[in-house]
């Protein structure tokens, strides 16, 4: 097989992300907490950003809004206008967290650089991925980078035409069986899933994959056999 290209996800692939999320939407739980109860509070929260994606895509941003947004509806537009600068403040923290590399990254992307062209193909907002890639001392290794709107099997068809390759020659490594493994198996791409201790509800899929061109690790240092072993 003749992989060209190599592309990885960013949060929770590269780095840690989906945690903080989960800090954050913790206290805006327990903020809301006079008026609903915590668990209750998050279901709402949940089915609200769902709500927003098409109209604010993926990332802080809208993650911020839908916060302001829940705190409206819950409160029935009584909420104190201090709860909601508070809202604002756990984004801007959300925004200034440092960029945590996960164990490994760095040693297996200057492992893969000179034998395949690496590209990162994300979610997110352009300005905070742009900031997390400055800040995360990785972006030198990669030849292209990608922040997609969403990730559904036409946004890849989009990604291989601009990098002028086949299908069959391009590899994803991600942690979301939804967004990086099963629309790349659906264009006949090859996947490589690295589960990850935390995942956003909304990316959570329950199902088994059968597929020739798919395998599963546990930790990313894994690729560098895995890749040897399928591909050589």
């Amino acid at each position: 097989m003749n992989i060209k290209v190599i592309a990885f996800d960013a949060d929770d692939t590269l780095w840690i992300n989906e945690p903080y999320f989960r800090e954050t939407e913790a206290a805006f739980c327990q903020l809301m907490e006079s008026y609903l109860p915590q668990h209750t509070a998050a279901r709402e929260l949940l089915q609200t950003e769902i709500k927003n994606l098409s109209l604010y895509g993926y990332g802080i941003k809208g993650f911020i809004l839908s916060m302001i947004e829940t705190a409206l509806t819950i409160s029935n537009n009584t909420i104190d206008i201090r709860a909601v600068e508070k809202i604002i403040e756990f984004g801007k923290d959300l925004l200034a967290r440092p960029v945590e590399v996960l164990e490994g990254v760095p040693d297996v992307l200057s492992a893969l650089k000179d034998n395949y062209r690496l590209v990162v193909a994300t979610k997110g907002d352009l300005l905070d991925q742009e900031r997390k890639l400055r800040n995360s001392g990785v972006l030198h290794f990669f030849h292209h980078v990608e922040v997609m709107s969403d990730k559904q099997e036409g946004d890849y068809r989009k990604l291989l035409k601009h990098l002028d390759i086949k299908p069959e020659q391009f590899l994803m490594i991600g942690n979301s069986l939804k967004s990086d493994v099963l629309p790349v198996l659906g264009i006949g791409g090859h996947a490589v899933h690295i589960p990850f201790h935390t995942t956003w509800e909304h990316e959570h899929v329950d199902i088994h994959i059968d597929n020739p061109n798919f395998r599963q690790i546990d930790h990313i240092s894994e690729v560098l056999p895995l890749l040897y072993a399928m591909y050589s």
